[in-house]
């Protein structure tokens, strides 16, 4: 397996680093032959190219068999004229990772306001309120006058079913339990398409217990009873809100691994930010990158049929959940250790 590596910016290449050191150790204890091909993105590839990214890296990562991409500074890319391009987006669009997978569970060892609970929120990539991404060229938010903005969403039902369908695969695998999200009572056509997706494509799928909530009042059923929820499926933005809140109930952003997939490509990638107020202290928490590499050999293991991959992946996970319950973490989960030593001790439960 061939995986593209993009450090990113800010904290990005310490808990990239500590990714690469897990992903090694995982290939030498599975025989999996991972071949790690390393290259820039972000800031670095600014300075060097011209641009975030190019199109010779998405030719890169479109002959490889997967992509890590770290942290970006995101909100520091404002204009694409000046090759200050969004990486996650140019990915997720160039390579039509239409489903972003978010787990979210909590772990012996950390402290949440919540009772126990395991649940993943799918969630489209591709559409929506996402102005960046939701059209063919360009940008869907309009400046009509100064003092006037309009901002559109765009909904299609191929994109609705397809990412339906993601879940309701993901649902057979896990409770048989999935969750629809929306705002219907006031997005009647757009929300209304996206629930009439979904049933028609339940059909499929009679096994899987289906019920719907609207977006406002989940959130709040969420934060008083997570463990009712199993598979959540929703759309772009209301999907990118409740992985974050999901995740941060779990006990810490930092906890929350995260996969971007297609029919031919997939990426992982990590929660958070670039969090450069933090940077090069090494004290950043490595696991949201680390989980994130996991679900993409789990993701390879599926495609190719090879349970290598997903007996790596499952090593990793059980390795990051016995960490965490010795406290051999960062401080924001509990322990004492720094970035580079959390990985080490990922490793070495590996080894």
């Amino acid at each position: 397996m061939k995986i593209v590596v993009l450090p990113g910016d800010g904290i990005g290449p310490e808990t990239m680093a500590v990714t690469v050191d897990v992903l090694q150790a995982a290939s030498k204890r599975f025989n999996l032959g991972l071949e790690l091909l390393h290259d820039i993105a972000g800031h670095a590839s600014l300075q060097q190219h011209g641009a975030t990214v190019t199109p010779a890296l998405l030719e890169k990562v479109k002959n490889a068999d997967g992509l890590m991409l770290g942290p970006m500074a995101t909100y520091d890319f404002k204009d694409e004229a000046k090759g200050e391009i969004n990486p996650s987006k140019f990915f997720r669009k160039s390579l039509d990772l239409f489903a972003n997978i978010r787990p979210a569970r909590t772990y012996p060892g950390v402290k949440t306001i919540t009772s126990a609970f395991d649940l993943v929120v799918v969630r489209e990539n591709t559409e929506g309120f996402y102005a960046d991404r939701n059209v063919e060229s360009g940008n869907s938010e309009i400046l009509v006058t100064p003092d006037v903005a309009i901002s559109l969403r765009r909904i299609t039902r191929e994109c609705c079913e397809r990412i339906a369908r993601s879940a309701f695969e993901l649902a057979m695998q896990r409770k048989r339990h999935l969750t629809l999200v929306h705002k219907h009572n006031v997005l009647k056509v757009t929300d209304g398409m996206f629930l009439d997706a979904c049933h028609r494509v339940a059909q499929d799928f009679p096994e899987v217990t289906v019920d719907d909530f609207i977006v406002d009042a989940m959130m709040a059923h969420v934060v008083r009873a997570p463990a009712r929820f199993d598979v959540i499926v929703t759309t772009n933005m209301f999907g990118d809100i409740l992985s974050d809140l999901t995740a941060e109930l779990s006990g810490s952003l930092g906890l929350g691994g995260s996969l971007n997939a297609g029919l031919n490509n997939a990426m992982g990638q990590a929660a958070h930010g670039s969090a450069p107020d933090i940077a090069g202290q090494d004290i950043a928490n490595p696991f949201s990158l680390v989980l994130s590499a996991s679900m993409l050999l789990s993701w390879h293991a599926q495609r190719s049929g090879n349970a290598a991959y997903l007996q790596a992946a499952q090593a990793i996970d059980q390795a990051v959940e016995e960490c965490i319950a010795k406290g051999e973490c960062t401080r924001d989960v509990g322990g004492k250790l720094g970035t580079h030593a959390t990985g080490q001790a990922v490793v070495k439960r590996l080894g």
